[in-house]
């Protein structure tokens, strides 16, 4: 049943000192800022990876990153690992309009509880 995602296309850290944790990123690593997504996110690429900074919030507590891969429906392949007994922590939906794509992403859990990100990226409507 593979869902054979080609890549990691973005990590998600979690910091907590959003401005602390951009100038490191930015200045000390040099990794290219893409932008900021207000109140609390900001974006960075890093090769074919973004990496997304932000908080810890609500009930959801990370205790380390999330790697989100991209599929070619992240909706059809949220109801494959629905079906596969994966429990699902966000449904498929649209996340941001980038460049003229639609972004859609869904969130699983694996089967030692940890947060998949299942992302895909289509022109827009």
């Amino acid at each position: 049943m593979g869902l054979n995602p080609s890549h990691i296309v973005q990590i998600a850290v979690p910091v907590q000192d959003l401005n602390r944790a951009r100038a490191f990123y930015r200045d000390v690593l040099g990794l290219t800022h893409l932008f900021d997504a207000p109140p609390s996110l900001a974006f960075f690429q890093c090769g074919q990876t973004r990496l997304m900074l932000g908080p810890q919030e609500g009930q959801e507590q990370i205790a380390g990153p999330i790697l989100y891969y991209n599929v070619a429906d992240a909706g059809a392949a949220q109801a494959a690992l629905e079906a596969a007994g994966a429990s699902v922590v966000q449904p498929a939906h649209l996340i941001a309009r980038v460049g003229g794509n639609d972004i859609h992403l869904a969130i699983c859990r694996d089967s030692e509880g940890n947060m998949v990100g299942l992302m895909s990226e289509t022109a827009a409507a």
